[in-house]
């Protein structure tokens, strides 16, 4: 790969504006309509192309916005955010980031927009798609991070970018063959025995196979020694508690299947995380450069639980608990589970990625999964969270540090 600096990169909105756009209430239709025009007639800008298959996505059409990405991306890979010319000096950045994405949903890369708003960066994201993989020259960039994950979508994008990691001009973050040990039936082989932490055993089966089980045919210990009922069991590739379920027994999980058509499903054990008061807590963390953060804390009578579904914007008790949690974090939680989560650092071995547990009640941490694309944001109400700010701004900076940090290594070792 040549260095030489590709045509100038298509400018666009992007995740994070967008998303918060719709998020405040903003109506995206009148863009989703000119932009469409735009797209009919042949007028459409790239970068514009890419912020329409967004909205399509934001709005709920999944199908017609992976077909308009899909469309765009098979002429143009290379993007660039439109308002990084909030920078210091457009032409001399402080940073320049390469995000190298794969060409998937809304949420099959690293929101990293997010991470990088008010930090006077330039972010520049290449997609690497099926069909064109990675150019021949790469734009100028003083570091590069990978953003893809290892999800069926992804998979490609980090075979492309794992086969030319060696030889790659800058620093190279989250390298492709660490994205992969995320995967759900891989993780916990990464962490098995690891002291003070617990994580089910996670496996991969065809729908084929979770009907005999449903009739008793086979048992679900013939497909891991610690399977039994009650057991969690989702649809591969499923994301947000999309298809998540609890079945308690062959019963249930008939009733399951013929609920849904998914052919692939991952399935677990389920460990019974309520606290000593009923209500299930539910942590996301951000580890950055081997560091935790905290993200945000969920609290629920029902132990599927992510943050939207747990009505912490109408509990104050909740809210001020989840206060106490982020704004203690490094004397509290990140001390209690020191060893594990320094643990799952050095065994992930990734720059950035975040990590949803809980606690058990023998006060082991109860790991669900660890990713690099879920989403760490700033976007509640600080009306009703003014407490959120300053932990993520603390993430946030890490973030951008540990960036221009691997950048200037590299000029170190050239020296």
């Amino acid at each position: 790969m040549r260095r030489n600096t590709l045509p100038a990169c298509a400018d666009r909105l992007g995740v994070a504006a967008l998303t918060r756009m719709h998020v405040a209430g903003r109506d995206l239709r009148p863009l989703w309509l000119s932009l469409i025009d735009r797209l009919i007639d042949g007028t459409i800008e790239p970068g514009e192309g890419l912020d329409l298959s967004l909205i399509a996505q934001l709005l709920g059409d999944k199908q017609a916005g992976l077909a308009i990405q899909q469309r765009i991306l098979a002429s143009h890979q290379l993007f660039r955010l439109r308002n990084s010319s909030a920078q210091p000096s457009p032409t001399h950045p402080r940073l320049r980031v390469l995000a190298l994405a794969a060409a998937t949903d809304i949420g099959g890369n690293t929101p990293i927009e997010f991470l990088l708003a008010d930090s006077a960066i330039e972010l520049m994201t290449l997609y690497v798609t099926p069909d064109a993989g990675l150019p021949s020259s790469l734009p100028d960039h003083d570091v590069a991070i990978v953003i893809a994950s290892g999800s069926d979508d992804g998979r490609d994008a980090l075979r492309s970018i794992e086969r030319a990691a060696a030889r790659w001009p800058r620093p190279l973050l989250n390298p492709p063959r660490r994205v992969a040990h995320l995967d759900r039936d891989k993780l916990h082989g990464v962490l098995t025995g690891v002291e003070g932490l617990e994580i089910p055993t996670t496996i991969g089966v065809t729908r084929a196979q979770l009907l005999a089980m449903s009739c008793a045919a086979r048992t679900p210990a013939e497909f891991a020694g610690e399977l039994a009922f009650p057991m969690i069991v989702r649809p591969r590739g499923s994301h947000a508690g999309a298809g998540l379920a609890k079945v308690d027994d062959v019963v249930a999980l008939a009733r399951y299947l013929r609920e849904r058509q998914d052919q692939e499903f991952f399935v677990s054990r389920f460990v019974d995380y309520a606290s000593a008061d009923g209500s299930f807590r539910k942590y996301r963390l951000v580890l950055i450069d081997g560091r935790p953060y905290a993200c945000h804390l969920a609290i629920a009578d029902r132990w599927d639980i992510w943050y939207l579904n747990a009505g912490m914007s109408q509990s104050a008790s909740k809210r001020l608990e989840e206060e106490n949690f982020m704004s203690g974090f490094d004397d509290d939680f990140a001390r209690r589970h020191e060893i594990a989560l320094a643990t799952i650092a050095a065994r992930i071995g990734l720059d950035y990625f975040t990590v949803d547990c809980a606690e058990t009640r023998s006060g082991s941490l109860l790991v669900f999964e660890a990713d690099n694309t879920a989403v760490v944001h700033d976007m509640d109400p600080v009306e009703l969270y003014p407490y959120k700010p300053p932990p993520l701004r603390k993430a946030f900076d890490a973030f951008a540090a540990m960036l221009a940090r691997r950048a200037a290594q590299r000029h170190e070792h050239a020296a």
